[in-house]
C-alpha cells in the first residue's frame, strides 16, 4: 500500500507526465478517510485528475439507492472521474449510459470500461478467462460510440483478452478501435512494460496508456526515445510546427 508521502516523491519526479491517477479496484474503500482526502488533494495540487476503481461492480448488486449513495460519496471525497465498469457483471446498455448520466449529474466524469473478455479484473486466470469465451470488437466499438454519444469524454479499453491472459495477442482488436473511434478518445491498460512497448512502436509517443506508478519513469523514457529494446532505441519520434 502507498500514501502520502509515495505520491509526493512520484509527484516530484514525474509529475510533468501523469495526468491522472486510480486508486485500483475498491482500495479507497478500505482506506481512512483522511487518507483518501489527502491522497486527493496531493493529486490536485499537482494537476492530476483523481479515478475510482471498479468498485461500482460491487455497488451495482445492491440496487439504485446504494448507487446514488455511491456517486454521492466520491464526489465528497474530491474525485473527479468515477469508472464505470462491468468486467464480473452483466448490464444492459442502456441501464449504462443513465449511469454515465447520473455520474454526469453529480458533476463527476463518467469513466466507462469497454473490453472483449468478461470476467476480466481481479486475479482470474487466464484459462479460466479463456472458458468464458471474448466479445466480438464490433461490440466493444459499438458501446464505446454509444457511451461517447453519451458524454463520456474518454473510454477505457480492458487489456485482458487483448494483450493481457491470452495468447497469441489480439492486435487487430486496438486497430479496429482506433480505426473507428481515433486514438484521442480511447485510453489502452498496458499492464507490462512488454506492452506499453508495442503501443507506442505501433501507434506512437501520443497513444493515451494506463500503467501502474512503478512504470512511468520506463514508459517516459520510451516516449522520449531515450530508451528502449532494439526495435524502440532512439527510432521514437515526433513532429510539430513550431
Amino acid at each position: 500500500a502507498y500514501g502520502r508521502r509515495h505520491l509526493e516523491d512520484l509527484f516530484e519526479t514525474m509529475g510533468a507526465y501523469i495526468d491522472s491517477l486510480k486508486f485500483a479496484g475498491s482500495s479507497f474503500t478500505l482506506m481512512p478517510e483522511r487518507t483518501v482526502r489527502e491522497m486527493i488533494e496531493l493529486c490536485h495540487k499537482h494537476d492530476v485528475l483523481v479515478s475510482t476503481g471498479g468498485f461500482i461492480e460491487r455497488v451495482l448488486p445492491q440496487g439504485s439507492d446504494a448507487v446514488r449513495h455511491y456517486v454521492t460519496e466520491c464526489r465528497r471525497l474530491g474525485f473527479d472521474i468515477l469508472e464505470i465498469s462491468a468486467g464480473f457483471i452483466s448490464i444492459p446498455t442502456e441501464d449504462w449510459l443513465r449511469l454515465i448520466e447520473r455520474v454526469r449529474k453529480a458533476g463527476l466524469k463518467p469513466k466507462p470500461e469497454v473490453g472483449i473478455q468478461f470476467g476480466a479484473g481481479g486475479a482470474t486466470s487466464a484459462s479460466e478467462l479463456k472458458t468464458e469465451g471474448a466479445r466480438d470488437p464490433s461490440w466493444a466499438i459499438a458501446q464505446a460510440k454509444r457511451f461517447l454519444d453519451a458524454g463520456a469524454e474518454i473510454i477505457m479499453i480492458e487489456s485482458e483478452g487483448i494483450t493481457e491472459n491470452v495468447e497469441p495477442w489480439r492486435t487487430d482488436v486496438p486497430a479496429k478501435l482506433i480505426d473507428e473511434l481515433g486514438m484521442e478518445k480511447l485510453m489502452f491498460e498496458a499492464a507490462d512494460p512488454s506492452v506499453f512497448e508495442w503501443y507506442i512502436k505501433n501507434y506512437g509517443a501520443e497513444v493515451n496508456l494506463f500503467v501502474d506508478h512503478s512504470q512511468i519513469v520506463q514508459l517516459e523514457c520510451l516516449r522520449a526515445g531515450i530508451w528502449g529494446t532494439k526495435s524502440l532505441w532512439g527510432r521514437v519520434v515526433t513532429y510539430r510546427d513550431s
